[in-house]
């Protein structure tokens, strides 16, 4: 019985519901209104608790061509005499009274001693949201038959002996949901089937039936391999390790849980494919999980984490959650409860506390006993579980570009153009703050756009991609040049590139060769397509100046070589001129910083003037360039860099 309260207060506004008139009026607290099935998941359940209490061998569910269904099982049948108390047949309480039912009943005299229902409103919401309901009892030689609409009876019970000696029991209830009270008439055929094969799994010995009168088609599902072969049926990936199956039960002398509590398992781990997860608590498919699936996976994880550590397999800086374990798990779960306490009335999710414990308590000890009496297969998971913890805590290492605004930040040491033609766009990444500053007064405001690093960027031939932009020099350049990082197989987008040209400009000594080589790792390894597509530019600035004096017709002049074999030819050519040995003088430049904005204007900046060499792979592939590139940058090929250098040593040029 229910109370309305409606908005006049006094004494007449206090409306009582009778009945099953609280269903009619909030049919979504009572059942999912979607479509009518959890109105027929009602009586299969009824069904499936006769055969979990031992109780018939067959379930047959027929669905009409007037849309009714009707739900089938060889039981003991439902009692129909009067009820001592309640002066009214029991058949008919069971359909008509909310709260009413054989399940509250769990001694040794009750009708369950486990089922799946416990509120006892299932099957009469079904009659409440029904325009028709028939239900027909087969018990002790005696038929009896009752009609209900909307909840009511509109025919009286009727007795008949069953006959012909025809010693049949059971129960079968005909069903015409009212299609008003739900957004679809239509019965989702699929789910209705995976809701029948399941319970065919989950009761060993009955076969389950579903016979189609529109399509004439019949389904019986009976598995005598039982969860193994249904989860085999429905992985999507192949196990990396045999299926882990097992069940315990308590018994009489079990101190926490009553006799016959426990469950039954079969448990997958696969590389690919999306998890297959099911469980049940007294054959109740609970979609939405609960109390028992955390028991599993607490059993699951402590077992495989005590075995780890047996045989010290956890690498340093490596934790190991549930999650990581659970990951790849794919289960089929069936639990026993006595006294099942579910989240509302449709059943979704076991709330028991006591479920964790119970299920726990049943995998941890099966699963450590069986990885210890199969040590490869035991390794194979802690592999699993291990490779899951690393991506994991890789991937909450993940630095994000840093963003502002819905875009990201230009950062502040950009000094940019004002142009946006690709055509003409450069950005030159500039080797410290000083040279940064003659660059910025000598560039062409226009088009070029000028970047200062701070030191020495970092090696990042072995950085996860991740991980990149919790560096601030790469972040900045990632930001400035307005592509994201990305591998030589990917495809990025480019349409952010903000310049046509991406410059390298370091000091002409070894120091500004390694950052150049640094920053043409950090591209070959994190931006390849940037180089493919032709817009890597190292500038090549000199190192050393030459004052000649005048000779003849020619003024006094400054004369700028990259290295040491263009200072030769310069000076080889002074000769020639008849230039005396002591009349020129020679500058070496010790950076960048060195040159005023219009010597490197001159030299390195002015598209006229300058050198600027394009970085392509040239005659090697990608494979042949990223090997030499590992045997120079990576952290590991110390001897692979010996031998390099033994091979290579004399074309060196040392810079003393």
């Amino acid at each position: 019985m229910a109370v309305k309260l409606i908005p006049e207060s006094s004494e007449s506004s206090i409306r009582v519901l009778k009945g099953l008139e609280p269903v009619k009026q909030r049919p979504g607290m009572y059942t999912r209104t979607e479509n009518p099935l959890h109105l027929i998941q009602e009586v299969i359940d009824n069904s499936a608790d006769e055969a979990l209490a031992g109780h018939g061998k067959k379930l047959k569910v027929t669905l009409h061509l007037d849309g009714s269904v009707t739900v089938e099982d060889d039981g003991r049948g439902i009692p129909f005499g009067m009820h001592p108390e309640e002066k009214a047949s029991v058949l008919e309480l069971v359909f008509t009274r909310l709260h009413a039912g054989g399940k509250f009943d769990k001694g040794k005299g009750g009708a369950y001693s486990f089922s799946g229902g416990l509120h006892g409103v299932g099957v009469s919401v079904t009659n409440a949201l029904s325009k028709r309901l028939e239900v027909t009892s087969y018990r002790e030689g005696m038929v009896a038959k009752l009609v209900f609409s909307g909840g009511d009876v509109i025919e009286k019970l009727a007795l008949r002996k069953n006959g012909d000696g025809d010693r049949r029991s059971g129960t079968t209830v005909r069903v015409w949901p009212d299609t008003s009270y739900f957004e679809s008439a239509i019965l989702p055929i699929a789910d209705l089937t995976h809701l029948l094969r399941s319970k065919a799994v989950l009761m060993p010995g009955v076969s389950v039936t579903l016979t189609n009168e529109k399509t004439k088609e019949t389904q019986t599902w009976a598995y005598k391999g039982g969860l193994r072969d249904y989860l085999m049926q429905t992985l999507t990936g192949d196990p990396v390790i045999p299926m882990f199956e097992g069940e315990s039960f308590a018994d009489a002398s079990h101190e926490s849980f009553a006799e016959g509590e426990g469950a039954s398992w079969c448990v997958a781990f696969t590389e690919d494919g999306q998890p297959v997860r099911e469980s049940y608590v007294n054959l109740i498919p609970t979609n939405a999980g609960g109390t028992h699936e955390s028991g599993l996976r607490d059993g699951l994880f402590n077992a495989v984490k005590s075995f780890i550590e047996l045989h010290s397999l956890l690498p340093k800086g490596v934790k190991l959650l549930p999650e990581d374990v659970f990951a790849r798990a794919s289960y089929v779960l069936s639990a026993k409860v006595l006294d099942p306490q579910f989240q509302g009335q449709i059943k979704e999710r076991l709330n028991s506390r006591d479920a964790v414990r119970l299920v726990s308590s049943c995998v941890r000890p099966a699963l450590e006993l069986w990885l210890n009496q199969h040590v490869e297969y035991g390794k194979k998971l802690a592999e699993l579980a291990i490779k899951a913890a690393q991506t994991r805590q890789k991937a909450g290492q993940k630095v994000e570009k840093r963003k502002g605004s819905g875009v990201a930040v230009l950062p502040g040491k950009l000094t940019d153009c004002e142009s946006r033609d690709l055509a003409y766009n450069e950005v030159f990444l500039v080797e410290g703050d000083s040279a940064g500053g003659s660059a910025k007064m000598g560039r062409d405001k226009e088009s070029q756009a000028i970047l200062p690093l701070r030191g020495k960027v970092l090696n990042t031939w072995e950085v996860e991609r991740d991980r990149l932009f919790a560096n601030t020099e790469i972040h900045d350049i990632a930001v400035a040049i307005g592509v994201d990082p990305h591998g030589p197989n990917d495809t990025p987008d480019l349409s952010g590139l903000r310049y046509g040209k991406v410059c390298i400009l370091s000091d002409a000594d070894v120091d500004g060769s390694h950052i150049q080589v640094l920053l043409l790792t950090l591209f070959f390894r994190h931006f390849p397509k940037l180089i493919a597509a032709g817009h890597v530019y190292v500038a090549r600035p000199p190192l050393f100046r030459v004052d000649a004096p005048a000779r003849g017709k020619k003024p006094a002049s400054k004369v700028y070589a990259l290295d040491e074999g263009e200072l030769t030819a310069i000076l080889d050519k002074l000769r020639k001129d008849g230039v005396r040995e002591s009349a020129w003088s020679i500058s070496r430049f010790k950076g960048l910083g060195e040159m005023s904005a219009e010597q490197l204007w001159d030299t390195t900046l002015n598209p006229d003037t300058r050198r600027l060499m394009p970085v392509q792979l040239g005659n090697q592939d990608f494979e042949q360039t990223e090997s030499l590139i590992t045997k120079l940058m990576g952290k590991g090929e110390a001897a692979a860099r010996r031998e390099l250098m033994e091979l290579h040593g004399d074309a060196v040029e040392i810079d003393i």
